[in-house]
């Protein structure tokens, strides 16, 4: 339970910021994460606590951070991420090559995070600071 020690810092922030059904477990070295927060507020403290934590890419952690208002958020019905992927929110000066060169270490691998987004992206340069992305 040494992870669940590490990232004691990030259960107490989803409590913090309103979580529930929060859900933790440990297999082979990594720590498993799962909660609903209130808001997308909530939702960026959280992963902003994350990656203080772990960093921006950390390999012992799977966390699944979902939205308890998702549908009204988005406009409709949307089902949370699966467990194992993970969000970036898009900064300014961000292109998907350098969140995919931070993310796995190669930028050519933005087509990746592309793919994963078709939903919210029309073309791959063009990306908006805010934009909350899937990372495969």
């Amino acid at each position: 339970m040494a992870l669940q020690e590490k990232y004691q810092a990030v259960l107490d922030s989803i409590n913090q910021n309103g979580g529930v059904d929060v859900s933790v477990s440990e297999n082979n070295g990594v720590l498993n994460i799962t909660a609903t927060v209130p808001t997308p507020t909530e939702k960026v403290n959280v992963w902003n606590k994350i990656k203080e934590v772990g960093g921006d890419n950390p390999a012992d952690l799977v966390a699944d951070i979902r939205m308890i208002n998702s549908e009204i958020a988005s406009g409709g019905t949307t089902e949370a991420e699966p467990l194992g992927k993970r969000t970036y929110v898009v900064k300014s000066g961000d292109t998907l090559s350098k969140i995919s060169k931070e993310m796995y270490g190669d930028a050519n691998r933005y087509m990746d995070i592309f793919n994963a987004n078709t939903d919210k992206l029309s073309n791959p340069d063009n990306i908006q600071p805010g934009q909350e992305l899937i990372i495969p």
